[in-house]
């Protein structure tokens, strides 16, 4: 992350208080495309692509203790299993509104909303990117998203967008260095 240093003492602040980092999926995790196979039976299977970066970002960030999870309006059996790969704690699926679904984790969590950072795309995004303690968008998230974000990635989602967030919170705590060494495969 190459353009850490001119990131604002009040962004570090906000980042270096983060115990929960929640995100949206399809558009964050993922590029925000839905491919969809068709079946000779009628039927469609659904195809979603994840990043490695973002898988290695997830790892570390449990490395350092960050917990994390996914509030999303879909329901996905891919989800579900990269969800579960990457040990994520929260994975709520079919929430046509998310703040019902970040009020639980944030009761089950025991953490205010300063302590998380949610990471975002579009309008159903915005509600928790106004009560999280650092709001992130994407980096081609909508204006709207961005306008109400505390920082915006370099990165495209599906791209390393949830890498370079988890980076911010574990520079701003000035554990990235170490965990560099604790990466695994």
């Amino acid at each position: 992350m190459a353009n850490f240093r001119r990131i604002s003492p009040a962004l570090k602040r906000r980042a270096k208080q983060i115990e929960l980092l929640l995100m949206d999926v399809d558009g964050t995790m993922t590029d925000g495309g839905v491919t969809l196979l068709s079946q000779t039976d009628g039927t469609a299977l659904e195809i979603k692509t994840f990043d490695a970066h973002d898988g290695q970002g997830l790892t570390l960030a449990h490395t350092a203790g960050l917990r994390t999870g996914c509030i999303t309006g879909r329901e996905s059996a891919a989800l579900l299993r990269r969800a579960q790969e990457m040990n994520m704690e929260f994975i709520y699926m079919k929430q046509p509104l998310k703040m019902p679904a970040y009020e639980e984790i944030l009761r089950k969590a025991g953490v205010a909303d300063s302590a998380v950072a949610y990471l975002g795309d579009d309008l159903p995004d915005i509600p928790l990117l106004r009560r999280a303690g650092l709001a992130i968008a994407v980096g081609n998230a909508v204006p709207e998203v961005k306008q109400a974000a505390h920082y915006t990635t370099k990165a495209l989602p599906g791209h390393g967008a949830v890498r370079e967030a988890i980076e911010l919170v574990l520079r701003s705590k000035e554990i990235w260095e170490a965990m560099i060494d604790k990466a695994r495969a």
